[in-house]
């Protein structure tokens, strides 16, 4: 049986094209700096962010570990959204990795209030840690890929830099915060001293994120990336394909956006199934199912047994992500699914 698969935008295949650029790519040993392929993808993010350097790692979660590693020293406090990637989805790895805590504050639909973070930020006190960073997710995944505002952006840099401290970005899916805002990753990332990305995500790329910064903080970042085993030798192979990514899949997310505003709205119509509108802003689409008298176990494994895959749990949220390989027969198809389960 085929499978729609809307479990995640992380369960996307490479392109054909992908997979050719993989088979032909030049490479060499990445850790000499010497594979081709890697220092033209680099060379291309950087560009794109408008940044001076730029750094291929892994993972979405090592390229945010490696950033906070960099921006901090043991014993400081980092500031974030209290339901953001690095706290809940990175195996507490800024306190083991980092040897950093975290300052957690409640935001709405994800965003934190510039307001807020000013006041969390510590006092010059011998009994208080210090606060040597500010992270943001963009788009936010568990607020259901919710977009930060521009002028939120720059409200929180402006308290940043009154402060004197730096901003990461979690932007793994920043390119559809992007399409959604109608700008570049350019002036978003402006507003942060270093933005992670994901390739393997809606940008169908099989392995890899990149790290952006300033020279001197990607020099740094090299350091702590050959200390958590992610120097690579010929990782040119993976990185054909993230440079496919970035020329070709960047400017059809809107597609995918699309796709899920369609599919939120005839689930909302759906007896028993509830969605805050507002948050479905890029490809991610949140449910309550609690009027459906199942969990959310149940659901999806009624799902699966309609060829459809999302993933369960014991609450009564389920999540349902669209990327390239979902198209508008597949939604039309997971939604008279759902209503059959609906309707029994």
């Amino acid at each position: 049986m085929k499978y729609i698969d809307l479990r995640s935008d992380t369960v996307t295949l490479p392109t054909q094209e992908m997979r050719d650029s993989i088979c032909h790519a030049s490479v060499g040993d990445d850790v000499y700096g010497e594979d081709p392929t890697i220092n033209r993808l680099e060379e291309m993010a950087a560009d794109i962010f408008g940044k001076e350097a730029a750094m291929f790692v892994t993972s979405g979660t090592q390229g945010n570990q490696i950033c906070v590693m960099s921006h901090t020293r043991p014993g400081d406090e980092i500031i974030l959204e209290e339901k953001c990637h690095i706290i809940t989805y990175e195996v507490g790895g800024i306190a083991r990795l980092a040897g950093v805590q975290g300052r957690l504050l409640r935001g709405k639909k994800g965003i934190m209030n510039p307001s807020d973070i000013e006041a969390a930020i510590r006092e010059d006190d011998i009994h208080q840690p210090k606060t040597s960073l500010i992270c943001l997710e963009n788009t936010h995944n568990r607020a259901g890929g919710t977009v930060i505002p521009l002028d939120v952006l720059k409200g929180t840099y402006e308290v940043a830099k009154k402060h004197n401290i730096p901003i990461h970005m979690d932007g793994a899916r920043i390119f559809n915060a992007a399409s959604y805002l109608k700008v570049s990753v350019k002036e978003i990332a402006g507003y942060a001293d270093s933005v992670m990305f994901c390739l393997s995500k809606g940008l169908c790329a099989p392995v890899g994120s990149i790290v952006v910064g300033s020279k001197d903080f990607i020099l740094k970042a090299r350091k702590f990336r050959k200390m958590l085993g992610g120097g690579m030798r010929q990782a040119g192979f993976l990185a054909a394909a993230g440079i496919v990514a970035l020329e070709k899949m960047t400017s059809r997310l809107s597609e995918d956006h699309d796709n899920a505003r369609i599919l939120a709205e005839g689930l909302n119509n759906i007896p028993g199934i509830s969605i805050d509108m507002e948050t479905v802003q890029t490809n991610i689409v949140l449910c309550d199912i609690s009027g459906l008298k199942i969990s959310a176990n149940e659901f999806s494994a009624k799902l699966y047994e309609r060829g459809i895959k999302i993933n369960g749990g014991n609450t009564a949220t389920v999540r349902f992500v669209t990327h390239y390989w979902i198209t508008k027969e597949d939604i039309n198809t997971v939604l008279e699914a759902v209503k059959a389960i609906a309707i029994k």
